[in-house]
Formats: structure tokens, sequence, C-alpha cells
């Protein structure tokens, strides 16, 4: 069993620290929007002990490498007393679209210069208690006093100033409007087919940083405006993510059995202008057929997904449709459950189940070829940023909502992009005003305007 350290520690807001560890290597941020018990902790850390970084061409098992790093899991405890962190050491990781080529048979062109898998082993971490509005100082390992005040340090940093001017110039998008109505009435096609029942295809938009801002910026925006509960900030070297996910992808409970839990998002509708038309959308949302159907067979995959790595007959689903709120959304989430297989670590979990189904389509394999046949690489974008602990535990997003960017000699370049989970009656105007929806925060945070 691991040595800890654990020292309570006064309230800061998470985002602010954050900003006073840029140029710290391999920066993380895991940042909820503190509603709920899902989002009751944020963690930060840098500077990791070991990093595992799997290139496009790394002949390496990735998911192998990723168990090998965290390393053996650690007897199963009691249970974890809720006032703690479930999160206390071990990886944080961003995993890009593209590590699905890894998993199923598929060939994909990757999205330099992003890597499949980059992630950091943290021993000293810092885990923020949006409840009880405390600060965890963690540290881990033989040396883990002087770790943990090494990340207690870390709160008092002076943090960058924030740049105040428009973040960016108006969004360009990658595909025009004309084209992606064309793409999704193709996937339209495809499903009349036969070839498959559902994708999720998307629309991206580039842009540049203005002189001087930074994509901590971006985030420092998207936390007052829009908050989210799987939000979330890597930096290494030349490249930067920016996450305001609402969706998580995988949960493990450790302990005997470990519980698997995804949490797949398909169906959206905006917010109304009042309680009672929000309200109104609402009721349209739970009634839609089109949105009941292209939830429905995301649960079927990922059922399907985690009968893989799940004890037989545990796999189930508490919650069908239900509606989750945000900002500026409505979305339909559904619930999937199940006991792990014994000695399974997260590495063959991810390999049994990545990437996420709800961005990919039904059935997966068919539906990521006709999404690599239709869009550029991904990237990060529809990746999961995760923690693994050394417990067994897991935590991981789908990087929704996420914004990559690549610093030059000109500065920040970004990408963002949104997509639509299209079925047999999508229209393809609908779908694409819904990428425009779900995109409209990212627009307003960096330029002011809609994209």
């Amino acid at each position: 069993m691991r040595q800890k350290t654990l020292e309570k520690c006064g309230w800061r807001d998470p985002v602010q620290v954050l900003a006073g560890l840029t140029g710290r290597d391999l920066v993380v941020g895991l940042l909820s929007d503190g509603v709920g018990q899902r989002g009751r902790w944020s963690y930060i850390a840098a500077e990791p002990s070991e990093i595992l970084q799997i290139a496009p061409g790394d002949p390496r098992d990735a998911f192998a490498a990723l168990d090998a790093c965290l390393g053996p899991i650690d007897a199963p405890q009691p249970a974890l007393d809720p006032a703690l962190p479930p999160f206390q050491g071990g990886l944080v990781g961003l995993a890009s679209y593209e590590l699905g080529a890894r998993a199923e048979p598929v060939v994909l062109p990757r999205a330099e210069p992003w890597p499949d898998l980059i992630c950091g082993r943290y021993d000293a971490l810092l885990a923020f208690d949006h409840h009880d509005q405390v600060v965890w100082a963690i540290g881990v390992g033989a040396q883990s006093r002087a770790l943990a005040a090494k990340a207690a340090a870390w709160l008092d940093l002076p943090p960058r100033p924030s740049f105040e001017a428009v973040l960016a110039a108006p969004l360009v998008p990658i595909m025009s409007a004309d084209a992606y109505e064309a793409a999704v009435a193709k996937v339209i096609a495809k499903i009349a087919a036969g070839e498959i029942f559902q994708a999720n295809i998307a629309r991206g938009w580039q842009g540049r940083l203005a002189n001087g801002a930074h994509p901590l910026d971006l985030l420092q925006r998207l936390n007052v405006q829009s908050p989210a509960p799987f939000a979330g900030y890597m930096g290494f070297g030349e490249l930067a993510l920016v996450s305001n996910s609402p969706e998580r992808f995988l949960q493990i409970q450790p302990g005997n059995p470990r519980r698997i839990e995804a949490q797949p998002i398909k169906g959206t509708i905006g917010r109304g202008g009042d309680e009672v038309e929000d309200q109104g959308q609402v009721e349209i949302l739970t009634r839609s057929p089109k949105d009941r159907a292209e939830n429905l067979m995301i649960v079927d995959l990922m059922r399907n997904d985690l009968a893989r790595v799940c004890r037989p007959g545990s796999v189930a689903v508490p919650h069908l449709f239900a509606v989750q709120t945000f900002a500026n959304l409505h979305h339909l989430v559904s619930t999937v459950v199940g006991e792990a297989l014994p000695d399974l670590g997260v590495g063959a979990v991810l390999r049994a189940t990545y990437p996420p189904g709800s961005i990919t389509g039904a059935p997966k394999v068919q539906a990521m070829q006709v999404i690599a046949g239709l869009e550029p690489p991904r990237g990060p974008y529809c990746g999961s940023l995760f923690w693994a602990g050394y417990d067994g535990g897991l935590d991981s997003s789908v990087l929704i909502r996420t914004t990559a960017f690549v610093r030059g000699q000109d500065g920040w370049t970004f990408q963002t992009h949104a997509g639509a989970g299209i079925v047999a009656d999508s229209d393809p105007v609908s779908e694409r005003r819904e990428t425009q929806t779900k995109i409209a925060a990212i627009a307003l945070a960096l330029s002011g305007v809609l994209a």
C-alpha cells in the first residue's frame, strides 16, 4: 500500500490556482462546476514523476503501456470517506480520438502534432472540494509529506494576469454550412442503404488568439459563462487543450467488485428564454422520437462494450433518457453500469470501450469508417481527458465542447468542433443548426459573436 499524506488547506479558486502554474511541465486541471455529487471535486497537478507519450507511429501497445505506467492496483480498501477526494494520486491523461485505431480494426489518419496518448503520473496534486470549500494537498510515496507540501505551495503562486480584450476574431468554419449539410445527407443515405444505423458527424472552426492571450483565458471565461462538470485543461510543450465538456465517458469505482458506469449524451435542445419556454423545451426533447432513438442506439452500443469487461449478467441501464440541464442546453443522458471482471487494468477497460460510443455511432467500427471519410482527423476532439487512481478508480470525460491549441511563431492557433448524431430521420439543416447551438458558448467566449 502506497504511503499518502493529505493536508487540508483553505479554499482557493481552482482556475486561479491553475493560472499560476502555466509554464510548468505537463500542467493538468480537471475542473467541475460544483453541482451535485459528480461536480464536487476538481483536481490540479503539474510536474509529473513520469510521462508516458504514445505518438501516432509508436509501435507500443498504448493500453498496456498505460497500465504499466500506473503500476499494480492497490489492494481493495474499505469504502472511501466521502469527505476525502476520490482521486488521491495516479495518472492524468489525454487520449486523442485516433487512439481508437489501436482499439478497433479501423485505419484513421492522425491530427499532427497531437499524440495518440499522453499521461503523467502525479504523486503531488491538489483536490478541491466545492461542497465543503476546502482544498486537499496530496502527496504519495516515500516522500509523501514533501510532495504534499510542494502541492500546497502551488496555492500561493500568483496567477498570470487575465486577458481583458476580445480573445479572437470571429471563428472561421473549416467546413462550410453547405458542405456539412451535404455530409449529413451522405450519412442519411448510408443509413437508408443499411450500412450503419447512426454516425456522429462534426463540423470544425478555426482561429488565432489575439497577441498576449493564452488558452487559459478561454477556460476562465467559460468557467464563468458556461460552467460544466467535466471541464478540463492540459498544457504541454507547444500544445494546450481547453474543454468545457458536460459528458462523462467512464467512471470506475474501486473496491470488490469494481463498478463501471458510462453516461452517454445523445439528444440536445437549446434553453428557453424564460421558465415556461424552458420547460417546454424539456418536454419537446423528452418526447422527441428522433432524440430517443439516437440515445437508445448508443445505450445498446455501450452495453455491448461494457459486456466485454464486466461480469456476465451485471450490465444494466438504471437510468434511460434522463434530462440534464446546463447553461445553454438540455441533454438526454442515460446511465449504463456493470461490475468489472477481476484484475482488469484501466488500460484493458479503455481498450474494450474506446472511443466513446456517443461520438462514433452504431455499429461503432462502420461509423468510425464513415466519419473518417467525411471529416479531417479529430485529434483531441471526441477523445477523453481522464484520471486513473492507484486504487483502480477512474473518471473520464468525452472531449466535446473542446478547443485544441498549437503555439507557433505567431502565437496560438486553435481548432474547435461540434457534432450531431445522424439517424434515419435527421434533417441536414436542423443538424447543422444543432452544431451551431453546441458551439455557441465557445464562440461567444472567444470572439463575442456566434459562429
